[in-house]
């Protein structure tokens, strides 16, 4: 599949959930209930404690399409700039916000214009200010270099087609010592290439996902350094039965080449601040 059609793919699922919660049907994704016919999605739910909800649009919660929770795990500090990945209805936005504070920023960047258009509205029934939501692809980064201090993103770098691209381009507008902290979905062990397809269909309607292994080389290819990859959400092989059986697959025969394999993960990684011992930056911009 080309990059231009995955793009395409996924700007019209994205778009169409939008479309859904603002319609006030509910939300609708590439998880479970949208594609599976399942009434408990267990790959985008349960992913947001109440605290964390109050005081949020009703829409931007149910527009949450991720598999993680980025913000709870990113360590955001008061007064930081914070930009988010393929941002959706903006939840994760809007919680970085209260977490850098007054003189912090938060950026969400998306390529929909049913999504952005939702986010500005959630952003303005918040009353947060300190948010700016961007039209954009996360191969094409609309910022300067050295302009952020973390990167987050909700399980949205794993439907890229050009995922090189995309840690190139966070790389690059990290500032030196900038921290890369996104949740995203990652495949760990060696799974037959029917049955992986299958899986992913029905993790992300995209089978775009990454092993940990190569996410953590390629992670080391583009510059970044402490690099950790922390599980937060097992997939069971029961989680996915009702879509595998109606995809007319043997769950019980693939039960074990799927068990503890797929999951959602916390990626951590960061640009480093030191040169190399002939004075040369280490990665581009580390010196700036």
């Amino acid at each position: 599949m080309s990059t231009q059609s995955v793009k395409e793919i996924v700007q019209e699922k994205y778009g169409e959930a939008a479309r859904r919660v603002t319609q006030g049907q509910g939300n609708s994704c590439c998880g479970a209930s949208a594609c599976c016919g399942v009434d408990v999605d267990p790959i985008t739910t349960n992913l947001y404690d109440e605290a964390q909800k109050s005081g949020l649009p009703t829409e931007a919660v149910l527009a949450s399409l991720g598999c993680g929770n980025p913000t709870a795990l990113a360590e955001l500090k008061p007064g930081e700039t914070v930009l988010d990945l393929g941002s959706g209805g903006g939840i994760d936005v809007l919680l970085s916000a209260k977490r850098v504070g007054p003189f912090g920023r938060a950026y969400g960047l998306d390529m929909t214009d049913d999504m952005l258009a939702l986010a500005r509205k959630n952003q303005e029934q918040a009353g947060v200010k300190n948010v700016e939501f961007l039209k954009g692809e996360i191969e094409n980064i609309p910022l300067p270099d050295n302009s952020v201090d973390v990167i987050i993103s909700n399980c949205v770098i794993n439907l890229s087609a050009d995922k090189d691209r995309v840690l190139r381009e966070t790389f690059r507008v990290l500032k030196p010592g900038g921290r890369f902290a996104v949740s995203d979905v990652v495949v760990r062990g060696t799974v037959p290439d029917e049955v992986r397809q299958h899986m992913l269909l029905w993790v992300g309607c995209i089978a775009g996902a990454l092993k940990d292994s190569d996410y953590i080389a390629k992670l080391a290819k583009t510059g970044f350094d402490n690099i950790d990859i922390e599980p937060t959400r097992v997939y069971s092989i029961e989680d996915a039965r009702t879509f595998l059986t109606t995809e007319g697959i043997d769950v019980d025969a693939i039960a074990p080449q799927v068990e503890g394999k797929f999951m959602s993960a916390f990626i951590r990684a960061t640009k480093p601040v030191t040169t190399k011992p002939d004075g040369a930056c280490c990665a581009p911009g580390c010196c700036s």
